[in-house]
């Protein structure tokens, strides 16, 4: 599965409007996408759109030795500088410290955050597991897909390379994609952001379950000083 968010204009914390659509229907493959808006904009001008490549899940025999998305890893040495398949669970890890965001009603209070790498205040690379702590939508459980992508789109926070004070990084899209359906409550992922030299930068994460990896996901980030 592949999802790929375009984030057009900033979302009022108020009411939204949600409309979805099949754009190629398959047997084996399709595309949806959703688009939403504000609910009182009678134009309803999109703010943030989604295309989603769906598969049909089937079982598939693949050759002995070949390392599968959330199975053990095989014997011997990982390669160098690969990501492991698995982290540390999430009671090692430190909670989540956010002195400077003030706000009753923000995103980093709906999500239980457990560091074992980096932090929020830090900049440089970060490795944080996460836990959805209320429902994306009132009187529905949370799906685990719901939950990944919930903290998937702080991974250029997290993985933060600039002082928030004196820069912005603003992400103007979001990709995910999945090697397998994750599992579970907890989530966490591995990110890094890399500048250029022109006031752009590339955010990567890898995604992981309790069962172990799940996919990755890519942030493009506008970047300039703030004020200007």
């Amino acid at each position: 599965m592949r999802l790929s968010y375009d984030i057009l204009r900033p979302v009022p914390v108020a009411p939204v409007r949600i409309e979805a659509r099949t754009l190629r229907p398959g047997r084996r493959v399709e595309q949806l996408e959703a688009t939403l808006s504000a609910a009182e904009d009678a134009d309803r001008t999109p703010l943030m759109r989604v295309t989603a490549w769906r598969m049909r899940a089937e079982s598939v025999r693949l050759p002995d030795g070949v390392v599968v998305s959330g199975a053990d890893a095989p014997p011997g040495d990982p390669a160098p500088d690969s990501p492991p398949l698995r982290l540390a669970p999430p009671d090692k890890g430190r909670p989540g410290e956010f002195a400077w965001w003030k706000a009753e009603v923000a995103y980093h209070r709906a999500l239980d955050w457990r560091f074992l790498a980096g932090s929020f205040a830090t900049p440089g690379p970060a490795t944080v597991w996460t836990r959805l702590e209320v429902p994306l939508i009132t009187g529905e459980p949370a799906s685990p897909l719901q939950r990944l992508l919930v903290m998937a789109d702080a991974a250029s926070g997290v993985s933060a390379m600039l002082d928030w004070d004196a820069w912005s990084f603003v992400n103007v899209d979001l990709g995910i994609h999945l090697e397998r359906p994750p599992e579970g409550e907890w989530m966490a992922m591995a990110a890094e952001t890399r500048l250029g030299p022109a006031g752009a930068a590339l955010c990567t994460s890898v995604l992981y379950d309790s069962a172990g990896r799940v996919g990755a996901s890519t942030h493009s980030l506008l970047v300039a000083r703030r004020g200007t």
